[in-house]
C-alpha cells in the first residue's frame, strides 16, 4: 500500500546484501537469541474463577478459566503461572507452608475425570473422587517433584459393602473432606444423589451414613431465616415428596468434625450431626431427629443452588456455633449477595438459632470466596475472620474483621459494606490508562528523590529504568522499573494552584521522555503540551506559551512545582511527541495534521507547519534524525528547488492517510510525499543508528523502517532525504500488522518485533527482515489482541515489550540472555 508513496521502480531490483546497506559487514541476529517469556505481571485476569490461600506464608492464589494461576504475596510481589493447556481449574489448594500449590483442571485424570478433591492438612497427601465413585489417595513427592498415586483406593462397591447399602451404578463423588480430628484416617464422601458417608480408611468401614432416607424422620427441625428473624418449626417430614437431594456444596461446621453443613441444588442447607459416641462404635444405624436441621435462606419455591459454603467457628460457643458463609439459596431473580449467618446451637442442634444474618452486596457476579483466619479476639478468643471475595470479571475484594463486625449492629439484612479492592501496582482501568511508555535511563541511573508525591521510592534512590503511564483523568504516573517489583515514584497532575489555564485536565494522549535531560513532555486531548522536570528541580515560575505570546506565572510559595512550561498552540489533540537536540527541541504532531517545533529552553514556538495532509489527517508517528555530514543534506522546498541546509536534524512525520513529510527541524522547510491510497492505519516510523568500530565515528550509516498494515519497507536515510524514494528492501505481510519496534541484541545485532492484529508476535532480523521466530499473546499470556491495545504498547531497545489488557499489565522479554532486571 505504501509503495506508491516512494515511486517504486518499474524494474524489479533484487535486495542488496545487508553489508551493502550500511557499507560494512556485521552479524545478524539468529533464532538462538530469542526466548519469549513473561518477566513481570500485575493485575487479576478477567477469567479468574477460584481462590486458594496459605495462612502461614500469606500467599493468595487465583486460578482462571484459561489455565493461568496468579500468585500474590506481600511487598507488591506477583507471579503468573501458566499451565501447558488453557483449561479451567476446578480446585486449587496450597500445601500449607511448603511452597507448593496443587491444582485440578478439567483434564486432570487418574483413570477417569476428577470430580472432588481435598488435601489432608499438614501433609503431602490428598483425597480425590472421580466420576465413577472411586476414592483414591495421592501423594506429592517433594524429592521427585511429581504426584504419585498410592495403592490405596476405595471402589464404590467396597464402600457399599462396608456401609451395608446399595449404590447406583456410576454414582460420581461430588465432594470429599478429610476429617479435621482424625489425622487423615477418616474422610467424608458425598455422592451426587445426596448420600453422605464418613469412611474410616484404616478399618475400611463406614462410621456414618446420611442421606435422603434420613429426611423422612418425624419431628425434624427447619430454621427459616428469610426475613432476618430466626423462625424454627417442627415438620412432620422434611421432604415427603423427594426421593433424592442433589448435593452442590459442603463444609465442616465444627472444629471437631461433629457437624457437617451441606448445600443442595434446590437451595436448601442442612446441618448434619456426625458426632461419634465415646465407644467409637458405628453410628450408621442410629437415626433420630437430632441428626439434621434444615436452614432456608428464602421462602420462595424456586431458589438458586447453594454452590459455596464456608465455616468459621466461634470458640466462645465451645464449637457449637460460628459463622456460615453461603452463596446461593436465594430466590431466583433476586439480587446477587453473599449471605453470612451467625449460628448458635449451644443447647443442642435441634435448638439451633440464627443470631444474625448479613447479606453482602457483590461487586459483579460471584466467582469464589476464601476465609482468612486472623489473630484471635482478646475478649472471647474467637478468630477474627476476614475474607476475600472474587467476582467477575477479575475483581478481588477484601472484607476485614472490623467491617464485618460493624454489620451486626444493623437492623436490616442487606448491606453494602466497605471493602478494600485489590488495586494493581500499575493501574490500567481505574483510572483508565490511555498511553504507556518504557524508558531506559542508563546503566549509571539517575536520581529521582526530589519528585513530588513519592510513594515507595526512598530519596536519592538510583533508577535505571522507568515506566510512565498517562491516564484518562489527566494524570501521569511514573514507576521505578529497575527491578521486577515495580514501585510508584510519583503521580503528576497538571492543574497548578493559582494559575488558570484551560484544558489542563484533559485525557493524556501522548508522552515522551528525553533521557539526556530527564525532561518529560506530555500532550493531552485538548492540545496542551506540558514540560516536566524529573531531576527534582523545582520551578518558581511556569511559562504559558501560545503562538503569539509567552506569559510567566509565579507559583504559590508552598507549591513544589516541577512543571516548567505549558504550551497552548492548538485545540487539536496531541497525537505524537518527539524530543530532538538532546531535549532542546520538541516536535509535536497534532490530530489536525499539523506539526509544531518548540524550543524547550526559551520556552517558545519555533514554527507550526501547514497541514501535512490536505485532508488534515492525524500525524500518527514522528522520528527525528541527526546527521553529522550536514553538507550533504538537502531538503526540497515546496517550489521543487533544492537548497543546502546547515540544519543537523530532519523530522519525519507520517499521517494516517499515507502522507509523509520530511522537515528541517530548524527552518521548517519541508518536502511532502503522498499517495492516492488513504486506508493507512497504525503505522510506526522507526530509525536506528548502526555505528561500527572500523569506521570513523562521524560516519553514521542509517536506515528508516516504514511499517504499515500490509508491508514493511527499508530505506537509506540519506537517499530518502535527497529525494530518492526507492526502497532497498520490501516485505509483504500475510496478516495485518498493528504495532512494530526495533530492538538490538548488542551493538551489532538488530531485530524487528511485529505484533499482528491476530495477536501473533513475529521477530525478524534487521535490516534483512528474515524471520527468526514466532510466538503469540495467547501462548505467552493467554490474551487476545484487542482494539487500541497498541496505544499502550511500548518497548525498550533490549527487546522488552510492555502490554496492557483490561486489568492486566505485563513485561514480555523476548531475548535469551542474562536476567535484564
Amino acid at each position: 500500500m505504501f509503495a506508491k508513496l516512494f515511486q517504486k521502480p518499474t524494474q524489479s531490483q533484487s535486495p542488496p546484501p545487508s553489508s551493502q546497506l550500511d557499507g560494512t559487514s556485521r552479524r545478524s541476529m539468529t533464532s538462538a537469541d530469542l526466548a519469549p517469556r513473561v518477566a513481570v505481571h500485575y493485575g487479576i485476569p478477567s477469567t479468574a474463577s477460584v481462590l486458594a490461600f496459605d495462612p502461614i506464608q500469606r500467599l493468595l492464589a487465583v486460578g482462571t478459566l484459561d489455565g493461568r494461576i496468579k500468585v500474590i504475596g506481600g511487598d507488591n510481589i506477583e507471579v503468573l503461572l501458566i499451565s501447558p493447556k488453557p483449561l479451567p481449574f476446578k480446585n486449587l489448594e496450597f500445601l500449607q507452608n511448603q511452597g507448593f500449590l496443587v491444582s485440578v483442571s478439567n483434564e486432570n485424570e487418574i483413570q477417569s475425570s476428577i470430580t472432588a478433591f481435598s488435601l489432608i492438612i499438614g501433609t503431602n497427601y490428598m483425597y480425590v473422587g472421580d466420576e465413577y465413585g472411586f476414592l483414591s489417595v495421592l501423594k506429592y513427592d517433594t524429592e521427585e517433584g511429581n504426584i504419585v498415586q498410592l495403592p490405596y483406593h476405595v471402589p464404590p462397591n467396597l464402600i457399599a459393602e462396608g456401609a451395608g447399602i446399595t449404590l447406583p451404578d456410576q454414582q460420581s463423588i461430588v465432594g470429599v473432606l478429610s476429617h479435621p480430628c482424625s489425622c487423615g484416617n477418616r474422610v467424608l464422601i458425598a455422592y451426587e444423589n445426596g448420600l453422605i458417608i464418613l469412611w474410616d480408611v484404616t478399618e475400611d468401614r463406614a462410621v456414618h451414613i446420611k442421606g435422603y432416607k434420613d429426611l423422612q424422620l418425624k419431628e425434624a427441625m427447619t430454621v427459616n431465616v428469610s426475613d432476618n428473624q430466626s423462625q424454627t418449626s417442627v415438620n412432620d417430614s422434611l421432604d415427603n415428596e423427594e426421593a433424592e437431594k442433589e448435593i452442590s456444596s459442603l463444609c465442616w461446621a465444627s472444629p471437631d468434625g461433629s457437624v457437617l453443613a451441606v448445600g443442595y441444588v434446590d437451595g436448601d442447607i442442612f446441618l448434619w450431626n456426625l458426632s461419634v459416641s465415646n465407644n467409637g462404635k458405628d453410628q450408621k444405624t442410629q437415626k433420630s431427629p437430632d441428626d439434621v436441621v434444615k436452614i432456608q435462606l428464602s421462602s420462595g419455591d424456586r431458589r438458586l443452588p447453594v454452590i459455596v459454603l464456608h465455616w468459621s467457628s466461634n470458640k466462645a460457643r465451645n464449637g457449637c456455633g460460628g459463622q456460615l458463609f453461603a452463596y446461593g439459596g436465594a430466590e431466583i431473580g433476586s439480587e446477587e449477595v453473599l449471605t453470612i449467618l451467625d449460628l448458635d446451637w449451644s443447647s443442642g442442634l435441634t435448638k439451633l438459632k440464627c443470631v444474625n444474618r448479613v447479606d453482602l452486596t457483590l461487586h459483579g457476579s460471584f466467582a469464589d470466596i476464601i476465609i482468612i483466619p486472623n489473630a484471635r479476639n482478646k475478649v472471647d478468643n474467637s478468630p477474627e475472620t476476614s475474607l476475600f471475595v472474587l467476582t467477575n470479571p477479575g475483581q478481588l475484594h477484601f472484607y476485614d474483621y472490623a467491617s464485618l463486625s460493624i454489620l451486626k449492629s444493623y437492623g436490616v439484612k442487606n448491606h453494602s459494606v466497605h471493602s478494600s479492592q485489590y488495586n494493581s501496582v500499575i493501574p490500567t482501568v481505574e483510572p483508565y490508562m490511555t498511553v504507556g511508555k518504557l524508558y531506559i535511563i542508563g546503566s549509571e541511573g539517575n536520581y529521582f528523590g526530589a519528585l513530588p508525591q513519592i510513594s515507595t521510592t526512598e530519596s536519592n534512590n538510583i533508577i535505571e529504568r522507568i515506566y510512565i503511564g498517562g491516564y484518562q483523568d489527566g494524570t501521569v504516573r511514573i514507576f521505578d522499573a529497575t527491578f521486577p517489583v515495580l514501585k510508584l515514584v510519583a503521580v503528576l497532575g497538571f492543574e497548578i494552584k493559582g494559575i488558570q489555564v484551560d484544558g489542563t485536565s484533559g485525557s493524556i494522549s501522548a508522552l515522551h521522555l528525553c533521557s539526556a535531560s530527564l525532561t518529560l513532555a506530555v500532550g493531552n486531548e485538548f492540545g496542551r503540551i506540558f514540560l516536566y522536570s524529573l531531576q527534582g528541580n523545582t520551578h518558581e515560575t511556569v511559562a504559558v506559551v501560545t503562538e503569539t505570546k509567552n506569559e510567566v506565572h509565579h507559583c504559590l510559595p508552598e507549591e513544589r512545582n516541577h512543571c516548567s512550561a505549558i504550551f497552548s498552540i492548538s485545540t487539536s489533540p496531541v497525537c505524537a511527541l518527539q524530543f530532538a537536540t538532546s531535549g532542546v527541541r520538541l516536535v509535536v504532531g497534532f490530530q489536525s495534521g499539523q506539526v509544531a517545533v518548540l524550543d524547550t529552553r526559551s520556552p517558545s514556538v519555533l514554527f507550526v507547519s501547514d497541514y501535512v495532509s490536505s485532508s488534515r489527517s492525524p500525524v500518527i508517528s514522528l522520528a527525528v534524525k541527526t546527521f553529522p555530514d550536514t553538507h550533504e543534506i538537502s531538503v526540497k522546498k515546496p517550489d521543487s528547488q533544492t537548497e543546502s541546509e546547515s540544519a543537523k536534524e530532519i523530522t519525519f512525520a507520517l499521517t494516517r492517510d499515507a502522507h509523509m513529510t520530511l522537515m528541517d527541524s530548524t527552518t521548517g522547510n519541508s518536502s511532502t510525499c503522498s499517495t492516492d491510497d488513504s486506508n493507512m492505519s497504525s503505522q510506526h516510523i522507526e530509525d536506528e543508528d548502526m555505528q561500527h568500530s572500523n569506521v570513523d565515528n562521524k560516519t553514521v550509516a542509517s536506515q528508516i523502517l516504514i511499517c504499515c498494515e500490509e508491508a514493511l519497507y527499508v530505506y537509506p536515510l540519506k537517499s530518502l532525504i535527497q529525494g530518492d524514494y526507492n526502497f532497498v528492501r520490501e516485505l509483504k505481510l500475510e496478516k495485518p500488522c498493528a504495532w512494530t519496534t526495533i530492538f538490538k541484541r548488542d551493538a551489532e545485532k538488530y531485530g524487528v518485533i511485529l505484533v499482528y492484529q491476530t495477536g501473533e508476535i513475529e521477530i525478524r532480523s534487521f535490516p534483512e527482515l528474515e524471520p527468526l521466530g514466532k510466538t503469540s499473546m495467547m501462548s505467552i499470556l493467554r490474551w487476545n489482541f484487542k482494539n487500541n491495545m497498541d496505544k499502550t504498547m511500548s518497548a525498550s531497545d533490549k527487546g522488552q515489550i510492555t502490554v496492557v489488557n483490561g486489568c492486566e499489565f505485563a513485561f514480555v522479554s523476548l531475548l535469551a540472555f542474562e536476567n535484564e532486571f
